[in-house]
């Protein structure tokens, strides 16, 4: 597990005052100011976050140090990063989907399926993308219980009930 989680991205500036355009990737979105300060996803720049209104698809924020509007544009696509000791804990049936990137995946015979390369989410509910040895193109499972009835942690291994001729 990483030590920093993904919590939001700047959708570029917003007026000309060094403003940004924040989307905010909590379950809570108003939440992304308090878990700082964020770390760029390399990691050589924290910002502090405020909001100071909301916009359509997500906040009007200030970051220390972004004093321009040339310079909020200059971070758009930028993802931000916190700590995970200063985010809520989970559920038992809940993850971040940076957790689930690399673990394993299973049918419920035990048939390796690959591994999970990325966890999407377009607006119609979560969708982990497999991928592995012997597969031409990366095939998208839906991450709901009937599809995924078990993921185990300690394990890094995913039990998947795949829809019929997903995986051929």
């Amino acid at each position: 597990m990483s030590d920093r989680v993904c919590v939001g991205a700047i959708a570029g500036s917003f007026g000309v005052k060094g403003e940004v355009r924040l989307k905010s990737f909590c379950a809570e979105p108003d939440a992304i100011a308090t878990y700082g300060p964020l770390t760029s996803e390399d990691g050589a720049t924290s910002y502090e976050v405020r909001i100071t209104r909301s916009v359509k698809n997500g906040f009007a924020a200030r970051l220390t140090g972004v004093a321009s509007k040339e310079a909020a544009d200059a971070l758009r696509g930028s993802r931000l990063y916190a700590p995970r000791d200063r985010l809520p804990g989970l559920p038992d049936d809940e993850y971040y989907y940076t957790d689930l990137i690399g673990l394993i995946v299973r049918d419920t015979g035990g048939t390796e399926l690959g591994r999970v390369k990325a966890v999407l989410n377009h607006g119609a509910g979560d969708l982990i993308e497999v991928s592995g040895k012997g597969m031409k193109e990366p095939v998208l499972l839906p991450f709901t219980q009937a599809a995924v009835p078990t993921v185990d942690m300690a394990a890094g291994v995913i039990i998947a009930d795949p829809p019929d001729g997903l995986f051929e």
